[in-house]
């Protein structure tokens, strides 16, 4: 029997695995790395309503929210994508980057960003997990503190010089502050601000619909600046991926169910083969 005509066929039963491989990942997609599994995170991240109304019926009409409980506030976000919530203003937050927000939280009549889109997933060992970051700007202790410390040692100065001891690291400041700003009129230190950030891990949760999670809030780092979440949702439990070439399980058993028959009329009319 020869088996050269059967290697193109088996070449196009791989060519697509082979294409799945080399073809880029959508938005808020991975596989994982030991399994292969492929994951698709979008189903939960809420689209913005049209004209007011929602594009399906069981779409959400507002984003995800997690329940603070201790802290005092509750938190809104989204998956992969903005809240869809309108941001006029946030404590930090430039006006063109107020639209890009996926986290944020209220307090005393403020808006507090805790991350910025980003629809890159990232798996740690068997942990799914989604990371926002360069939000509002964190409180900074120690920058607290060195305050402190200043003020401390000027209180121990005479009182005669006191006067133009102040005069004088006011205007040194001044020239600091001067000398430090680059072209666009900015300090260079806005660069080196430490900011909030959010990670949610993702698990699977085989009892919800695929369109729907359950979020909760973990807690935060002792500064305030990195929030944790943990999101339940059919979303992260993984499976296969449809072929690239678009071929579904009818198509593959009609080219296999073709080739069955091929092969069986021609050994019928060559046995030889």
């Amino acid at each position: 029997m020869r088996l050269i005509p059967l290697l193109p066929v088996l070449f196009f039963f791989f060519l697509p695995s082979f294409a799945a491989d080399s073809k880029p990942l959508l938005p808020c997609t991975i596989y994982q790395p030991t399994t292969n599994a492929y994951y698709d995170i979008s189903p939960i991240a809420v689209q913005p309503l049209v004209d007011h109304k929602k594009a399906h019926k069981d779409d959400r009409t507002e984003s995800w929210h997690a329940r603070g409980y201790d802290i005092g506030t509750n938190f809104t976000l989204n998956f992969c994508a903005p809240v869809i919530e309108t941001i006029e203003e946030a404590v930090g937050i430039k006006e063109d980057l107020l639209k890009n927000i996926s986290a944020f939280y209220e307090w005393k009549g403020k808006k507090y960003s805790i991350g910025q889109t980003s629809t890159e997933l990232v798996f740690r060992g068997r942990e799914l997990s989604l990371n926002y970051t360069n939000g509002s700007p964190c409180d900074s202790p120690s920058t607290h503190d060195r305050r402190e410390l200043k003020h401390n040692d000027d209180e121990d100065d005479d009182d005669d010089d006191d006067d133009d001891k102040k005069k004088g690291d006011k205007k040194k400041d001044e020239d600091d502050r001067k000398s430090h700003k680059g072209k666009s009129g900015k300090d260079h230190d806005d660069d080196n601000i430490r900011r909030k950030s959010t990670l949610i891990s993702l698990a699977c949760d085989q009892n919800l619909p695929l369109g729907k999670a359950h979020i909760s809030f973990i807690g935060t780092s002792p500064d305030q600046c990195t929030y944790f979440f943990r999101a339940k949702t059919m979303a992260a439990c993984g499976g296969v991926k449809e072929p690239p070439t678009g071929l579904g399980a009818g198509g593959v058993f009609f080219v296999m169910y073709t080739f069955t028959y091929d092969l069986g009329s021609n050994l019928q009319t060559n046995p030889k083969l």
